[in-house]
């Protein structure tokens, strides 16, 4: 049967190649189209294919189980982040038994889900910023140092540091960590307290000098800006650096009392500025270049007030990609007037 490219469904299958107008040849017979094939027929100008009438689309089921996994076992980080968080606020310590617990089978289970943008929508909550943002900075942290090419224990301990970072934030009052406007440089220097807090608490809680250092470390920026002591490039540990990324990350695409949550794409676009002076350079560009081609396929809300798939990363601006709407291909680095506000799990 053949069918316009314009009209494909993910899960489609070819009954023949297919080959553009010059000859050249897209796509085997037999392939199963999903978002990445279709967007490679129409950057190769393909208008109609031939699809197996038979066919009928079918959505992956071992997908939504894979999240539904890794959900449950969220749920059960956030929960237990509480619980370390209020032990340290009362014993000025914590059981580092306990966080192994219960950090280790959301970060285990991590390695079977490479949706990362998926997994960060599904954390997207309104409620218990402190905890919440503990555990995407953890997963964030471990997901950056694999693609890093850290061996699997590294992985988990740059991870466990990640989780732990805003551990010393228990000292700090909530009236100034709730405070829904600009905090005075008084408040704001009492909140920058939490990295000594939390190097205190962990080097009481744990034999381990790397996960305390980037609790001290994780605000140092390679330019001498950063707090507590102004550290530049060399003197920030290695693990600090690839937490800062996921800690900022994770603040900026995240909802708080005194910041709305920013658009995830335009995040990166942010964060990369970062690299040039601020931010180390090889993390940023690992996240980076892991995490835009899990854009692909996902619903977004764009500035015109239209719903849209993201089809395709634009390789000459790829924070403007290639979506689909409303039947129309809109190509986001030439429509520079059009921008993402929001984009969605499915």
């Amino acid at each position: 049967m053949k069918v316009h490219v314009m009209d494909l469904k993910p899960g489609d299958c070819l009954r023949m190649d297919t080959f553009n107008s010059r000859g050249l040849h897209v796509l085997p017979k037999g392939s199963s189209l999903q978002i990445e094939e279709i967007a490679k027929l129409i950057q190769h100008g393909v208008d109609y294919v031939d699809i197996e009438e038979a066919h009928v689309a079918q959505v992956p089921t071992s997908r939504s189980s894979i999240i539904q996994a890794v959900a449950a076992n969220f749920d059960t980080s956030i929960e237990g982040f509480e619980s370390v968080y209020m032990e340290a606020l009362t014993k000025g310590s914590f059981n580092q038994t306990v966080v192994d617990d219960i950090l280790q089978p959301s970060l285990n289970s991590l390695d079977k889900h490479k949706d990362v943008v998926s997994l960060l929508l599904l954390l997207n909550r309104d409620d218990n910023y402190t905890y919440n943002h503990s555990l995407q900075v953890g997963m964030l942290s471990y997901y950056i140092s694999s693609w890093l090419g850290y061996s699997k224990k590294e992985c988990y301990e740059i991870g466990r540091a990640g989780y732990l970072i805003d551990i010393g934030k228990c000292r700090i009052s909530p009236s100034i960590l709730n405070k829904p406007g600009k905090l005075s440089p008084e408040e704001y220097d009492q909140v920058k307290l939490h990295t000594i807090y939390g190097h205190e608490i962990i080097r009481s809680s744990m034999d381990d000098p790397y996960t305390a250092l980037v609790a001290l470390q994780h605000h140092e920026r390679e330019d001498g800006s950063g707090y507590p002591n102004n550290l530049t490039k060399s003197d920030i540990h290695p693990y600090a650096q690839i937490a800062a990324v996921a800690d900022i990350y994770s603040a900026m695409t995240t909802h708080r009392v005194y910041q709305s949550k920013q658009e995830l794409i335009s995040v990166l676009r942010e964060i990369n500025n970062l690299s040039f002076g601020k931010l180390n350079g090889r993390p940023v560009q690992a996240f980076i270049q892991h995490l835009m081609p899990n854009f692909i396929g996902k619903r977004v809300l764009l500035s015109t007030g239209d719903m849209g798939v993201i089809v395709m990363n634009n390789p000459l601006d790829v924070f403007r990609p290639l979506v689909q709407s409303e039947g129309i291909f809109l190509d986001l680095s030439r429509e520079r007037k059009i921008a993402v506000v929001e984009i969605y799990m499915e």
